[in-house]
């Protein structure tokens, strides 16, 4: 055997060897290895377990919570605070830390448990031949070598290359994605054949639907598929959200500007004024503590954290709180098909019979539908032949199986030949049994034809069941119409062709032309259907089925066409999607023609292109990086190639969304920009790796969650907006006083009362605001654009000199320049700042939309409470006793409160003047444009 080292850089193309082949490669015999034999290879190969990472501790994870650039700047104020001797106010903004540091540690400690989640996949025993003799093994101590023996309910304990199989079908789904159970055989395939194809293996983690088999081990622990995975998602690095990459960026801008400017106003007071330098020191702190936006990362916090909420009501579930808003600038969605798009609900669309093809509408397996001749049956037909036949109108309704008897024998074949049971639970119907007989089942119940009295008459007297080596099902029943009995056979169209001598048509049985069938077969297949063949014979032997019988002499019947049926909600999501500007690229373990019909039922762009596993496997990163946007449908991928399918799409400087339910979607979920797990029928694994979890697995989940993302991006940058004028306000006042002499308009303490006050209760209310008109029709905003535009710099900047010449005015107007009336100067001049920050909160609800309006000045409820909060505030603040101790104010007389009144009309109908103009202008631009 290949020593470990070199094989984890040289992996095995297992399924590609014969049985033989692999049990000579891996020195093993089929009686299984012996008991000391397999204690030398436990000792060299490892116990059958995934590597174990020591979990990173709780305190650590909470540390964590402090290395961000704002929270930095929270501590600095609350340091600043401590200093000037503020311990209320120290208290509250330590809080605001304490309180941002749990809430993340809660919202984000359990992504680590996504590891735990897959290792509890691997099975817990095994059943292996160890000398000779069966016997079950804890599954940790199964090695390369061991015979291990799998049936029905089983879980596969390793990577396992099969040696024999019994109608054995496993249930891959978590895997590979495919939605049903797929047939496993001995037979070795072709080394390129894709993971979702490898029928001679069976991987560890994956679940035994039917029939028994036996293999040798080939791969154990970390080698296994599921091992890959779980090293790969260790492997994976989590990208950093667009919010949070702006909000550090902006940060530390902020941080440089303000020392340097703090520090050259202090320096410049004193050699140009010859002040003291302790009070140029504490001017220049309070210059620091007047422009760092105290409240901005709790605001940005709660906003976030009111988004969750909002979200969970519509069905997303968040486990980190920046995905609420990276949801919002998402760009490009991957989705998953089986369950996400469709209903995972197996439904005959088309039965193609000898006068036609006859559509069936209604899906899931609720048994309601029409059955209606389409025009598309006559394909493969040429007109001679459709002249000298009955033809059907395009569209023509069946109303009773008496006007169609080639569509009642079919449905009676199929109901037949099948081992499913429809079954109702209250208003709930469901399939006892293979989905694809499922469909059948229920087509023939469609027909208003009774299952149990057709089952009661047509007793079975014998059957075949369905193999993956003959890829046909056969039964034989009682004739219902007496006169012995009849064969009745499904199966691979190009098996049951042929087997097929003759065709059913309405006049009687008839030679077949098979390359006519072979036509509407491949016709159907074009369309994305997954096509059975039907046909059936009278039995002239002695009431027993051999595959001798069977195999010869048959009448085709039909053929049916099968289709998952996409869900309605999701080809609406899709539209709304789309309308947003949002691309969505469907990524799906099924064929690439199946993959490319759904995909165009349910309104993607790009189907006609669709790019197999294979194909992203054999393409460069650059060439995938460029492939990706024209591409809206991958088939047949693996978790390698979802994975480089985000990575590709990322380095376009695409932010993306990655929808997922299996362990195979764990690494992509987790290096996606936001990954999106489902809640229903999703792995934990999946759960755990993504950021959201969708509580009803339906991808229009999806656009309402992008919705509440772009309204809380919104509202966070209305808060931002809101907050530096605020700031701007209170460093221009004390910069101009340092610059002018005079003393300081407001304090240090009242500064930090004002943020304290304005951030928690005006600033808060943005965080509630509903979203605008617009928020779906409009292109994701770049990533790379900054949190504030030029524009939004514009209008702080604006904002912020408005207010500064409104408490300047006041300030002075007040005496501020003589130091008797000092406190009185600085009350009114503190009540203009609040009073101007109260105007342009309204203002502010909208960014370029006029305030000026009933809806505008009353429509926000938590901005009314929060300005009635604010102005008791003040007030308290302006005439109480221990206030006035605290903060310095002083009772202010009536006439001020009138200036300050008019200020505050004058302030809003200013911006909103401001607004009329921006509005016009990116009008022109627009008509420009165009």
């Amino acid at each position: 055997m290949k020593d470990a080292a070199q094989e984890d850089n040289e992996r095995t193309a297992w399924h590609a060897l014969s049985g033989d082949d692999a049990l000579e490669r891996l020195d093993s015999r089929r009686e299984g290895l012996g008991d000391d034999e397999a204690k030398q290879r436990l000792e060299k190969h490892g116990r059958n377990i995934l590597r174990q990472e020591e979990a990173r501790p709780w305190w650590k994870r909470l540390l964590a919570q402090f290395q961000n650039v704002l929270i930095i700047i929270l501590i600095i104020a609350g340091i600043v605070t401590t200093v000037l001797g503020q311990w209320i106010d120290a208290g509250a903004i330590f809080g605001v830390v304490i309180i941002n540091a749990i809430i993340g540690f809660y919202q984000e400690g359990k992504a680590e448990k996504a590891l735990e989640s897959i290792k509890g996949m691997l099975s817990p025993k095994a059943t292996v031949k160890r000398g000779g003799s069966k016997g079950e093994i804890d599954a940790e101590e199964v090695v390369p070598g061991d015979i291990v023996a799998i049936e029905a309910g089983d879980r596969v304990p390793a990577d396992i290359r099969l040696l024999n199989a019994n109608r054995l079908r496993i249930q891959e789904a978590a895997l590979t994605g495919e939605s049903e159970a797929v047939d496993k055989t001995p037979d070795a395939v072709d080394e390129d054949t894709d993971l979702a194809e490898r029928s001679s293996l069976a991987h560890a983690g994956t679940m035994v639907a039917q029939g028994s088999g036996e293999g040798v081990v080939v791969e154990t622990g970390k080698r296994t598929e599921i091992g890959r995975i779980s090293e790969m998602l260790e492997e994976v690095e989590e990208t950093q959200t667009p919010l949070m990459r702006q909000l550090d960026h902006f940060a530390k801008i902020l941080a440089v500007i303000i020392l340097i400017i703090a520090g050259a106003m202090g320096a410049f007071g004193a050699l140009v004024y010859g002040r003291g330098l302790q009070e140029m020191f504490l001017a220049g702190v309070g210059l620091a503590v007047a422009a760092i936006p105290q409240g901005l990362p709790a605001l940005v916090t709660i906003t976030l954290a009111l988004g969750v909420q909002r979200m969970a009501k519509r069905n997303a579930i968040i486990r980190r709180l920046p995905a609420v808003e990276t949801l919002g600038s998402v760009s490009t969605i991957f989705t998953d098909k089986t369950g996400t798009l469709t209903r995972n609900e197996m439904t005959a669309r088309i039965v193609a019979v000898e006068d036609g093809e006859v559509e069936v509408s209604g899906t899931g397996f609720k048994p309601e539908g029409d059955f209606r001749f389409v025009e598309e049956g006559t394909a493969g037909r040429d007109d001679e032949e459709q002249d000298g036949r009955e033809r059907r109108e395009k569209g023509e309704a069946i109303e009773s199986l008496d006007d169609a008897p080639l569509l009642r024998r079919f449905l009676s074949t199929g109901a037949l030949c099948n081992e499913a049971a429809l079954e109702q639970k209250d208003d709930e119907w469901t399939i006892a049994g293979d989905p694809t007989e499922g469909a059948l089942v229920v087509a023939a119940a469609k027909a208003g034809m009774d299952l149990e009295d057709l089952h009661r008459k047509a007793e079975r007297q014998d059957v075949i069941p369905f193999d993956s080596e003959r890829k046909y099902m056969a039964t034989l029943n009682r004739d219902p119409e007496g006169g012995g009995s009849v064969i009745h056979v499904k199966g691979a169209p190009d098996v049951i062709l042929d087997m097929c001598d003759k065709v059913a048509t309405a006049e009687g049985d008839r030679d077949i032309d098979r390359d006519r069938w072979e036509k509407r077969v491949n016709d159907l297949s074009s369309r994305g259907v997954r096509v059975l063949a039907l046909a059936d014979k009278p039995d002239a032997g002695d009431g027993s089925l051999s595959e001798d019988t069977v195999e010869s002499g048959l009448v085709l019947v039909g053929l049916v066409g099968l289709l998952d049926p996409p869900r309605q909600s999701a080809i609406d999501a899709v539209r709304r999607c789309h309308d947003a500007g949002i691309h969505v690229k469907m990524v799906t373990g099924d064929h690439a023609l199946t993959a490319a019909a759904i995909g165009a039922q349910i309104g993607l762009e790009h189907t006609d292109n669709p790019m197999s596993g294979k194909d992203i496997g054999d393409t460069s990163d650059e060439g995938l990086q460029d492939k990706v946007p024209e591409v809206d449908v991958f088939a047949r991928a693996s978790p390698e190639h979802k994975l480089r399918l985000v990575q590709a799409i990322q380095a376009k400087g695409a932010v993306c969304a990655m929808t997922g339910d299996g362990v195979n979607d764990a690494p992509a979920l987790k290096r996606a920009d936001v990954g999106v797990a489902m809640g229903i029928q999703g792995t934990e694994a999946a759960k755990e790796a993504g950021e959201m979890v969708l509580a009803d697995d339906n991808f229009a989940s999806i656009a309402n969650a992008v919705e509440e993302g772009r309204t809380v991006y919104d509202n966070i940058r209305k808060a931002i907006t809101f907050l530096l004028p605020s700031n701007g306000g209170e460093a221009l006042s004390i910069m101009a006083a340092i610059l002018l002499g005079m003393s300081m308009p407001i304090t240090p303490v009242q500064i930090l009362w004002v943020n304290m006050v304005t951030a928690v209760t005006l600033g808060l209310s943005l965080a509630f605001e509903p979203a605008e008109d617009d928020v779906m029709a409009r292109a994701p905003r770049d990533p790379d654009e900054p949190i504030l535009t030029r524009f939004l710099v514009w209008r702080v900047v604006f904002v912020s000199l408005l207010l500064v010449g409104a408490v300047f005015g006041i300030f002075l107007y007040a005496g501020g320049g003589s130091e008797g009336n000092a406190e009185l100067a600085r009350t009114a001049a503190v009540n203009m700042l609040v009073a101007g920050e109260i105007a342009y909160l309204f203002n502010i609800r909208k960014l370029t939309d006029r305030s000026l309006s009933a809806k505008g000045l009353a429509g926000s409820r938590p901005a009314l409470i929060a300005t009635g909060l604010v102005i008791a505030a003040q007030v308290l603040w302006t005439y109480t006793g221990p206030m006035q101790y605290l903060f310095g104010s002083t009772a202010m007389p009536l006439m001020y409160w009138a200036i300050i009144a008019a200020a505050l009309v004058g302030i809003f109908l200013i911006v909103e003047v401001e607004k009329t103009f921006w509005r016009r202008r990116s009008g022109k631009t627009r008509r420009a444009e165009e």
